[in-house]
């Protein structure tokens, strides 16, 4: 802060110069009209005073100060001549920048009580400066506020004065309404007159007010992306994500983001809104780019929203990547659930077992490989009974997968929290094979039956047919044997 004393020091030299420029008792007979009785220095002080001033003009003030400390010894001095010396006093002080004996004697200089009101109201003006360049901040905003509001003179540099001094002792309550008398005069408006009230708003937590603040600001300077960011970083924080989502993909799509941080707050925005792809797509378009960083984070980061929006072709190459760069046994278990997913069961269980080596829970990729042999195998055709015996149903294709895939439940540790789940998909796989087998026997036994019945009418009808047996089903003709074995010996043997 610049120094606030050049005008009080100009007043307190006219005031010397008039009330101690001579060596008689009766100087004051140049005093002004408004000089009153007592206002008038008697000879012997005048005559110290004088000598003082000397010093003073001559910039000499720790001499000065020496001869004013000679004057206030001197018995019986009035009001006026206490005042006037500490004032003299005080200004000597202020220019070897002993602020605060400038201060005191300032004060004594009203205490004394040979000022005018006038004057006690500007030199407490002038305590008030001296205070804030001090670095006593509030005191000094304090006094010039209570000046300002006891009546005084409202000048445009005390308002200034005392925005700045309430900003320094962060009583921001205290400096809004002085902030905003200094916004409301000022002609034309500058951009610090804007950041002044923003700043203030935002830490006042007026998001109402800062909310229009900055959209005026935005409309006066469209091309400051702070303003957008502020903008955007307001409206989340008062609980409009989705207004600052739009904001932030405006300026992303304008071209006005470049940082990474910016950036990636675009992708966590599009993530959090349920649009992985698009948060993907952004964040492989900026790795590309080079404007993100790449890093086994970033590249596990992208593969997770690809895999997030099913995307599992394009999130497999990512994971490769990053397994590949990190060795991490994590990234090679994603790698393997995101071929899982494919249905890349080989591939897939590679992966797993990288995992598994590396350290991964055994008893979750084991898990997920029998998982993916049983999906494997349901995608073979059904098990036909006709025509085939229990042997080769046992055989094929489709039940060697269900064997293989309870190999795979079988090797996740009974201590795994999956143990129990691998138990219960071993018996439901045995069951479904069971299952199988059940069917076959039956569709067996109803054929066996239905020919059975086409037998006996076979045989039921050789009374119409001259003594022949005609079985009209070809097909049941393997089922005579057993039927004859069992029905038809009865019937030779009587």
């Amino acid at each position: 802060m610049t120094r606030p004393f050049s005008i009080l020091k100009s007043a307190l030299m006219s005031t010397a110069m008039i009330f101690a420029g001579a060596a008689t008792v009766t100087v004051l007979t140049a005093a002004p009209a408004h000089a009153q009785e007592g206002r008038q220095f008697g000879a012997k002080a005048g005559e110290v005073v004088n000598e003082a001033l000397q010093f003073i003009n001559g910039n000499q003030h720790s001499a000065a100060i020496g001869k004013l400390n000679e004057a206030l010894a001197i018995p019986a001095l009035n009001a006026y001549e206490r005042s006037t010396i500490y004032q003299m006093m005080g200004a000597s002080h202020y220019e070897t920048n002993n602020y605060g004996q400038a201060i005191s004697s300032f004060e004594n200089a009203i205490n004394a009580g040979g000022l005018l009101p006038n004057e006690v109201d500007a030199l407490r003006i002038n305590i008030a400066q001296l205070l804030i360049s001090n670095g006593s901040y509030a005191q000094g905003a304090q006094m010039l506020e209570n000046y300002l509001n006891s009546g005084g003179q409202e000048k445009p540099t005390y308002v200034d004065m005392l925005v700045q001094a309430w900003v320094q002792s962060d009583n921001y309550a205290k400096a809004l309404p002085w902030a905003q008398k200094w916004f409301n005069r000022a002609n034309p408006k500058e951009r610090k007159h804007f950041d002044l009230l923003n700043f203030l708003y935002n830490n006042l937590q007026m998001p109402g007010k800062q909310a229009d603040i900055v959209r005026e600001m935005i409309n006066r300077w469209p091309n400051d992306k702070s303003l957008w960011d502020a903008w955007a970083s307001m409206l989340a924080n008062g609980g409009r994500d989705q207004e600052a989502f739009e904001v932030s993909k405006m300026l992303y799509l304008g071209g006005a983001l470049t940082s990474e941080a910016d950036l990636m707050k675009v992708v966590q925005y599009y993530s959090f809104y349920d649009m992985p792809f698009q948060a993907a797509q952004i964040l492989e378009r900026e790795l590309n780019a080079g404007r993100i960083s790449q890093s086994s984070e970033k590249l596990v980061q992208l593969s997770d929203l690809y895999r997030q929006a099913r995307e599992y072709k394009r999130a497999i190459p990512i994971l490769e990547r990053a397994a590949a760069g990190s060795g991490q046994a994590k990234l090679y278990a994603d790698l393997g659930e995101a071929l899982y997913n494919e249905g890349d069961c080989v591939k897939a269980e590679q992966a797993f077992n990288s995992a598994i080596s590396k350290g991964f829970d055994a008893g979750k990729s084991y898990m997920l490989i029998g998982t993916c042999r049983y999906e494997d195998a349901q995608k073979e055709p059904r098990a036909v009974c006709k025509g085939t015996t229990k042997a080769e149903r046992q055989q094929s294709t489709k039940n060697q997968k269900r064997e293989r895939a309870i190999e795979a439940f079988d090797r996740v540790p009974l201590s795994s929290r999956e143990g129990n789940n691998a138990k219960k998909w071993i018996s439901f796989i045995r069951a479904e094979a069971e299952a199988v087998e059940r069917r076959c026997e039956f569709e067996a036994s109803v054929e066996k039956e239905l020919c059975e019945q086409k037998i006996k009418q076979a045989y039921d009808a050789m009374a119409f047919t001259g003594g022949e047996f005609v079985l009209d089903d070809p097909k049941c003709t393997q089922f005579k044997a057993g039927y004859d074995a069992v029905y038809r010996v009865k019937i030779k043997a009587e």
